[in-house]
């Protein structure tokens, strides 16, 4: 049963998030807007070890655990549509992590319209490889919600092109896998989402695109190769318009024998993890000892 507070939640995003990028004049608008900050919040460094570095030009955030080693480590993508830096939401999870024993990576790849995803592989890539020189791969996930989980899955499945092994694990939460929106089972999903909207995305997806094939599995990492992966975890809600491409992941994996494992929460909303409702509490203590574990 769905629990109130997850109800309250999706009443507060149709009433203030859901206008935001219901037409094209408006997604536009957010695009142009201001992208917000990337500065950690105080109240992490004062809990972890945070530290700030360049990486081909972009920032990366490391948060790794304040008086004893790390026992795993990570790359987490935060979500945003591609044209939104990294929220509070997503610090909140990094710290759990942390808590936990994780030193944390946060690239802060370039946003749309100024940047695409050609900027965004390489250095995605570089900081996963840096990390790679002081932590084996085998105690390291890739992680990432919406936008910042296609991005993970997209990463993972070009890391044998680059001679990079796979990590851990992959865990995703709510992952943007296809920019066409295109799955047919798409319209019906969207009329119980209350906070995304197609429209808005598909403005999104192609400044992210920047006009090239938003069908390639760089964009669109649900058409990429799974043989070979980590494997991988989906978090998903049933009022979101992410839930038939992960289902559809699902299927495409069980024929061609691929570990994806597809969690599906009953009345919870986009990037279900991250909210403050019990099931999204369930779900970031599983998602913490997974990447911990």
């Amino acid at each position: 049963m769905t629990s109130l507070q997850m109800r309250a939640v999706a009443t507060v995003l149709r009433l203030t998030r859901k206008r935001a990028m219901a037409t094209r004049e408006r997604a536009h608008r957010r695009l142009a807007a201001p992208k917000g900050s990337a500065v950690p919040p105080a109240t992490l460094g004062r809990r972890h070890d945070v530290t700030v570095r360049e990486v081909g030009g972009f920032r990366c955030t490391t948060v790794a655990p304040r008086g004893r080693a790390a026992t795993r480590a990570a790359v987490y993508l935060h979500g945003g549509a591609y044209v939104s830096a990294i929220a509070p939401q997503h610090w909140a999870l990094v710290s759990r992590l942390a808590d936990a024993g994780v030193r944390v990576e946060v690239p802060h790849y370039g946003l749309a319209p100024q940047h695409t995803h050609r900027d965004a592989y390489p250095f995605v890539t570089a900081v996963y490889r840096e990390l790679l020189a002081e932590v084996d791969a085998t105690d390291v996930s890739l992680a990432g919600d919406s936008a910042g989980g296609g991005l993970a899955l997209g990463l993972a499945q070009t890391l044998g092109a680059a001679g990079l092994p796979q990590p851990r694990r992959i865990v995703l939460l709510s992952p943007w896998l296809d920019l066409t929106l295109g799955h047919p089972d798409l319209p019906t999903v969207e009329r119980r989402d209350p906070w995304l909207v197609s429209t808005g995305l598909h403005v999104a997806a192609e400044a992210w695109a920047g006009g090239d094939d938003p069908t390639d599995p760089r964009l669109s990492p649900g058409n990429g190769p799974l043989a070979g992966l980590a494997p991988v975890h989906v978090y998903v809600g049933t009022r979101e318009i992410c839930l038939p491409d992960a289902t559809a992941l699902r299927e495409r994996a069980r024929d061609e024998g691929a570990a994806v494992e597809v969690t599906v929460c009953e009345g919870a909303v986009h990037v279900y993890p991250l909210v403050p409702a019990p099931e999204g509490r369930a779900a970031r203590r599983e998602i913490v000892r997974e990447i911990a574990g």
